[in-house]
């Protein structure tokens, strides 16, 4: 099961006069992501490389670095350690003494590697959005045993006696034997999956 980080975390590496600073957080999507990166940016910093995985969609750069010696190395620390909806940056300062591109993608890849090792972490857990139609008296019911399928309202539409839950998509059978066994199958449940956002 994917994970993704709990809140922003912070590592600090030292490489032969060169100072590097990994920060890493969770994000909902790619949006998100880019907004992060131009929020935390160190301005003195000589390099801010970054990457960013939210499910199949992800990207990084090299800021000026020599091409694979820095966004991808961060990547890979990312995908290595089963992370799913998360951006990290690492900001170089310069110290003087070149370190090569195989130098640079070890400091930088492995600036990640441990920033994101001592991040504390959660599952991304599947939900479902599920409408469920039944009359006013079953959904009142139904509102006051949301936590019992670990269910959040989104919405009520009173109009069409209708409520929108989200809900762990393990919990959905539970939901609808509910259903079954206090509407005598009356109610209705139309479902939409969706992975949910950090």
């Amino acid at each position: 099961m994917p994970e993704t980080l709990i809140a922003t975390t912070q590592h600090a590496l030292g490489v032969r006069d060169s100072r590097f600073l990994a920060d890493a957080a969770p994000v909902a999507d790619a949006a998100a992501a880019m907004r992060w990166l131009a929020q935390h940016r160190h301005a003195d910093a000589t390099h801010n490389c970054w990457a960013w995985r939210c499910g199949g969609t992800y990207r990084s750069s090299d800021d000026g670095e020599p091409g694979g010696s820095a966004g991808r190395p961060i990547l890979q620390a990312i995908d290595a350690q089963g992370l799913d909806h998360v951006v990290v940056r690492v900001a170089r300062w310069f110290g003087g003494t070149k370190l090569g591109v195989g130098g640079l993608a070890r400091a930088y890849g492995g600036c990640a590697a441990q920033c994101l090792r001592a991040a504390p972490r959660r599952a991304i857990v599947a939900l479902i959005a599920v409408r469920v139609e039944a009359d006013a008296a079953t959904l009142a019911r139904l509102r006051g045993r949301l936590s019992a399928f670990a269910a959040r309202t989104e919405a009520v539409a009173a109009a069409d006696a209708a409520l929108q839950l989200q809900l762990p998509r393990e919990h959905l059978p539970a939901l609808r034997e509910w259903l079954a066994a206090h509407t005598h199958g009356c109610a209705r449940c139309v479902t939409d999956d969706r992975a949910q956002a950090p």
